[in-house]
């Protein structure tokens, strides 16, 4: 079996080639300044509304790569009231939630603060409240004393895909890794956040929420790369749509002698598709902020604002009556009333569809 990484001597002394990744990471930094500069020109609410998206979807995507699915409105609530955005429909969330959001707000909105042993106890102990992972019980918010090994396989068959750095070893190995990331600014940002995100996977510090954590670190230094805790891309979006390569890529990466080129080349690619990715999500935005607009005198109620957004943010399905009346938790006669509405202002039209097939979409509409 091939060394793993950290089985070489002073293996944190990375080496790649810079020829490999020049172009692309040229892309990447012009790709963050257009985006700023896009949403810049955006307008506040835009921009907040734009920020809220991005960070819900990072909280959500980010727990969906571990397997664990959360509720989109309670994520996105729990964000808005702790940010201090006014925005309809807020709904309960979980403590557990709470406890996602918390970490990955700490990491973005208060990015140039250094990351210490004790904040990074705090975001573990955040993400388990209870000392538990699912039926198991884990260390909280202190570094792991028992060995790990990523596996797969049915029982008796287990394929052994990594073992971390042994437990006795995990203090020093952090206490390198802080005094690097606290200390050593000689690197882009950028390339920081994709060796952070390396360097942390490769210890494995805790007992579980290692992935969750290190993506918060990614983004608490890409925050820093664009001097902003505004964040208008995801990239936990883009690494659940890549899971498997980026699986692969560790996988292949973690028996190399310190070269890290092709992780680099991985992750600015990554990172590059999930800004492409923002364009569509800005598009939408840039609609929704316009139509507001062209709407800030129309009289409207709470329902009406909450199901116009939800049109606007991506409505799964058609919208017909049964649907505006369960989700704003009223009669169907008052959401045909609600719908009849704004047909009359002219918001909303009637598609092809009769009867109880009836459903509705928005009108074309643009500032003049």
């Amino acid at each position: 079996m091939a060394k793993y990484i950290y089985q070489h001597k002073n293996w944190t002394e990375f080496t790649w080639n810079d020829k490999a990744i020049n172009a692309l990471f040229g892309e990447v930094r012009l790709m963050q300044g257009k985006i700023i500069g896009q949403m810049n020109a955006l307008g506040f609410s835009a921009k907040e509304e734009a920020t809220l998206t991005t960070l819900t979807l990072d909280v959500v995507k980010s727990s969906e790569i571990e397997g664990e699915l959360l509720n989109f409105d309670q994520v996105r609530s729990s964000i808005a009231r702790r940010l201090g955005i006014n925005t309809a429909g807020l709904v309960p969330s979980s403590r557990h939630i709470e406890g996602i959001v918390e970490m990955m707000l700490d990491a973005t909105q208060r990015h140039n603060l250094p990351l210490t042993k004790k904040r990074l106890f705090g975001w573990h102990a955040a993400l388990f409240p209870t000392g538990y992972s699912g039926p198991y019980e884990i260390e909280v918010g202190r570094y792991r004393t028992g060995e790990i090994q990523v596996v797969s396989g049915a029982m008796g068959k287990e394929k052994v895909h990594y073992e971390a750095v042994k437990a006795e070893l995990v203090k020093a190995e952090m206490d390198k890794f802080l005094d690097w990331f606290n200390n050593d600014n000689q690197l882009d940002p950028v390339l920081k956040a994709a060796i952070a995100h390396f360097w942390f996977i490769i210890i494995h510090p805790f007992d579980d929420g290692n992935g969750r954590i290190v993506r918060a670190i990614t983004d608490m230094v890409l925050a820093r790369a664009e001097n902003s805790s505004e964040r208008f891309y995801s990239m936990s979006s883009q690494i659940l749509v890549e899971r498997k390569h980026y699986y692969g890529i560790l996988q292949k990466v973690q028996h190399s002698t310190g070269d890290i080129t092709e992780w680099l080349e991985w992750f600015l690619l990554c990172l590059k598709n999930a800004m492409l990715a923002t364009e569509s999500t800005t598009q939408r935005i840039l609609r929704k902020a316009e139509f507001w607009k062209l709407h800030e005198q129309t009289p409207v109620n709470e329902r009406q604002r909450l199901m116009l957004n939800k049109l606007f943010d991506g409505f799964d399905g058609k919208l017909q009556t049964s649907k505006w009346a369960k989700i704003t938790k009223t009669s169907a006669d008052t959401a045909l009333r609600d719908i009849k509405d704004l047909i009359e202002k002219g918001i909303l039209k009637q598609t092809d569809e009769a009867g109880r097939n009836a459903s509705y979409v928005l009108t074309d509409f643009r500032l003049e």
